[in-house]
């Protein structure tokens, strides 16, 4: 088994090896195609040069993406943000986009996902919540990178940077969190309620998370489910190389979880890959930069420890301990009824096909002592995963939702 685990990212990196030249060929072959007298024998010229284009974009990296957020707020009123580490940790800093005049904003913490994608993915988030406040995210490191002389990381430990991460931004703030980490948001503020921690959340936004897969279940619950945890140790976890950071870590490569998700979905990517060859081979910069961003974003890829994804993949999933009021943290059994101050706002899609309809609304029924006027739900019945969070819906009908609650509390 060892064996195995060292074989599947060494061979995942000969396949790049092997790629890697013609990728280098394709870019030669564009500095040629720009030269002025072949680009007179345009449409032609436009053909090769996206035929080519496309080759050379045939790859996955593993380094974090820039936020690029250089400005943010309403029309009219852009102020210039910068980014400052408030934070670091081994796994992960707590990262702050500051601006001017936010120290009389509301404090928001994004709980982003860790599940082979960096946080980057949430720029589209960040960007509209600095609109109207003060806005730091969980910026986690791609465990690759990260030396075993760090320790370890698991579903527990998460929660724990989520507390250490409160803590740091003071009493007052609030939290959104984004998909998988719904689970343990709602864990570290059940935690810190029970605790009367003076830094517990004032509200808590948990936008399309698991809370309870046997609530409409999709396709990537089923898959997490119909085999053993056993099986998932066995096929899917990987040890890292020598020549990095992290040498002789065991982790989940964010390429094998991209793969799993591009497959799921291979003819809608097929399709978004036609359409970036059309548009450039007919001189649409605008449209074709649009899915480039897209996936330059979609093809950054992080690893994840073995504990935490297989933890996840256990306990979330498989055993669905927070819906059944099994969970545990650091021992100690979890109470969601523990939340009496904390406002909580549940976010679905209509055609999310990653977080079924109802999954994420459970966290009502987990948080049974909250007060009515605490607790809201929003359904936004025409996006699906990625739109409950970035783009024009979020933009535009679901943040002011979220922005209206935090004011509600704050």
């Amino acid at each position: 088994m060892g064996q195995w685990r060292a074989m599947l990212y060494q061979t995942y990196e000969f396949q790049n090896g092997v790629i890697g030249p013609l990728r280098a060929l394709a870019d030669a072959g564009r500095i040629f195609n720009a030269h002025p007298a072949w680009q007179k024998a345009e449409p032609v010229s436009r053909w090769v040069d996206a035929s080519l284009e496309m080759i050379s974009r045939f790859t996955f990296t593993h380094a974090r993406p820039n936020y690029s957020i250089e400005s943010a707020g309403r029309t009219g009123e852009q102020r210039a943000v910068t980014e400052e580490v408030a934070l670091s940790m081994p796994f992960g800093d707590l990262l702050k986009f500051a601006k001017e005049g936010d120290e009389a904003q509301p404090k928001v913490l994004v709980i982003a996902p860790l599940s082979g994608h960096f946080a980057t993915l949430l720029r589209g988030t960040v960007k509209t919540l600095l609109q109207d406040h003060a806005v730091y995210i969980t910026d986690w490191k791609n465990a690759r990178d990260v030396p075993l002389a760090d320790g370890d990381f698991d579903v527990d430990d998460y929660v724990a940077y989520i507390i250490r991460f409160l803590e740091e931004i003071g009493p007052g703030a609030h939290i959104v969190a984004v998909c998988q980490p719904c689970v343990q948001a709602l864990v570290a503020a059940a935690v810190m309620a029970e605790d009367d921690h003076p830094a517990q959340p004032r509200s808590m936004t948990l936008m399309a998370g698991p809370i309870d897969v046997k609530e409409s279940p999709t396709e990537v619950n089923d898959l997490a489910t119909q085999k053993p945890i056993s099986w998932f140790k066995s096929n899917l976890i990987a040890q890292v190389p020598s020549r990095y950071a992290g040498a002789g870590r065991k982790v989940y490569p964010g390429f094998v979880q991209l793969s799993s998700f591009m497959a799921m979905n291979m003819e809608r990517h097929n399709e978004a890959h036609r359409k970036l060859y059309g548009h450039l081979a007919a001189g649409e910069t605008e449209k074709a930069d649009k899915i480039k961003r897209f996936y330059d974003e979609y093809f950054a890829v992080l690893d994840l420890t073995e504990s935490f994804y297989l933890g996840t993949v256990e306990r979330i999933f498989q055993q669905r301990q927070l819906a059944k009021g099994e969970f545990t943290y650091r021992g100690r059994l979890v109470n969601p009824n523990a939340i009496r101050k904390t406002a909580l706002l549940t976010v679905e899609g209509g055609r999310d096909d990653i977080c079924g309809m109802g999954q994420t609304s459970k966290a009502h029924e987990l948080c049974g002592a909250l007060r009515p006027h605490l607790k809201r739900h929003h359904l936004q019945a025409n996006v699906g995963h990625y739109g409950v969070f970035n783009g024009k819906r979020w933009e535009h009908e679901i943040y002011p939702v979220v922005r209206n609650l935090i004011l509600s509390v704050h």
